[in-house]
């Protein structure tokens, strides 16, 4: 295990999120460019996809972060039957749901059950798929649907703010099990669709669309919101929410819903909009 994940364990998550919030949402304006700056810089972000592609226009590093893609930056697949990929980023694992398990890495998994925070909530994907996408910091940070649903209930579960890079995921066990998370349940044509937003060391926000901020913040108890009846129903590729600095997403499909698509595995680079997993022929 390397010192930096090592000392992980033992770092005070939450008061360290709390001061990278402080900056990422200061207005001051030395502070603000260089954050943004220095992002731009270390990770190669692609300015000229953003709606607003002028660094200094931003007035903050949060409103930089979950800056909007310019119109037809994204475009979803054009095959009806596609479940599209949520986010950019790169596949961390995709899978069969194997005995109620989820895989993470090499000698590393964990339970649907524990991921919701529910058996109950766990058992429509028990022998379902999943796909956890990993945004970086360059990357666009909102998550859109893979397919039209219905907003049933949200559950944010408290826990830890381990860092989700590659180093992490591979040596801490139940990763994403573990961190804070806000896990939204859908209604669709298929059945239960769920996507769970992981939190992450350093700021861990996150927005829906629906309520605004969700986390922080932070939770000492699991929280369950009732949306039925509301009327929250999201189109496939429309926003759902967001990152305010870089996490995972985790989309959980119940058996027979889609296949995913071939090709898809660990370290694949992947963009919103394309094909994720396709619907059965009718």
């Amino acid at each position: 295990m390397s010192l930096v994940t090592a000392l992980t364990y033992v770092l005070p998550h939450r008061l360290l999120s709390s001061l990278a919030r402080r900056l990422a949402y200061s207005r001051a304006p030395g502070t603000r460019r260089w954050l943004i700056d220095t992002v731009v810089r270390r990770f190669g972000v692609d300015l000229s996809e953003a709606a607003d592609p002028d660094p200094g226009s931003y007035a903050s590093f949060n409103a930089f972060f979950t800056r909007a893609l310019r119109p037809g930056a994204r475009v979803p697949d054009p095959d009806p039957r596609a479940l599209l990929m949520p986010a950019d980023g790169h596949i961390s694992q995709c899978g069969r749901i194997e005995a109620g398990r989820i895989f993470q890495a090499k000698g590393q998994s964990f339970t649907v059950a524990e991921l919701l925070g529910d058996e109950a909530d766990a058992a429509p994907f028990l022998d379902g798929s999943y796909a956890t996408v990993y945004l970086s910091p360059r990357d666009y940070h909102r998550v859109h649907m893979p397919w039209t649903g219905t907003l049933r209930e949200t559950v944010h579960v408290p826990g830890r703010l381990f860092s989700v890079g590659t180093a992490a995921v591979a040596k801490v066990p139940r990763l994403f099990a573990r961190n804070e998370r806000l896990v939204c349940h859908f209604d669709t044509d298929f059945g239960p669709m769920v996507q769970v937003m992981v939190g992450a060391l350093l700021v861990s926000g996150v927005e829906t669309v629906w309520s605004g901020e969700e986390i922080p913040a932070y939770g000492d108890r699991v929280q369950r919101k009732d949306w039925r009846g509301r009327g929250i129903t999201l189109q496939r590729f429309e926003e759902m929410a967001r990152f305010n600095y870089g996490s995972t997403v985790v989309v959980l499909l119940p058996r027979g819903a889609a296949e995913l698509v071939p090709g898809l595995g660990p370290e694949c680079p992947v963009r919103l909009g394309q094909a994720l997993a396709r619907r059965p022929a009718p």
